[in-house]
């Protein structure tokens, strides 16, 4: 199983952020284009613990796959637990942690997957999949600086 961990710095207000974040709805705003993400259940409005999210989405290129995630936990300011129900990996579990520091909101991530196949999909995540989770989340990092440049 893999363990990622990513911090973002965000210069803004602890409501605006975990009204943005907490909205299924922009998560297609912090997803690259080449991974065609559509969600395809209704927008109920804020995350809340039990709601399903399903999408289509495209990992890898050639590759289109839906995948349904759960809002398993959550408290409310503080942070939400998202896990695949149904999708390309055998184990996604991606928390989503808030807090306010000295120039806004530490957002943190903490991500942990592991991919189906046994072997071979040890080393198409050696070569591959690490790799573009890394980039997801690299672009992720720079839209989030677009959403809320620093000075707001």
């Amino acid at each position: 199983m893999r363990r990622l961990e990513f911090t973002t710095l965000i210069n803004a207000p602890a409501s605006q952020v975990w009204d943005f974040f907490s909205s299924p709805g922009n998560l297609s705003l912090l997803t690259p284009a080449s991974m065609n993400f559509v969600i395809k259940t209704p927008d109920t409005g804020r995350a809340y613990p039990g709601m399903f999210i399903g999408y289509r989405v495209s990992p890898l290129p050639g590759m289109r796959v839906s995948w349904l995630t759960e809002i398993t936990h959550l408290s409310e300011g503080k942070y939400f637990i998202d896990e695949q129900r149904q999708g390309p990996y055998s184990l996604w579990h991606h928390e989503h942690h808030f807090r306010e520091v000295e120039g806004g909101i530490e957002m943190q991530d903490l991500l942990y997957y592991r991919v189906p196949f046994g072997f071979i999909g040890r080393l198409l995540d050696s070569l591959l999949i690490r790799k573009r989770v890394l980039d997801i989340f690299t672009y992720r990092d720079q839209k989030i600086r677009e959403f809320f440049p620093a000075g707001k």
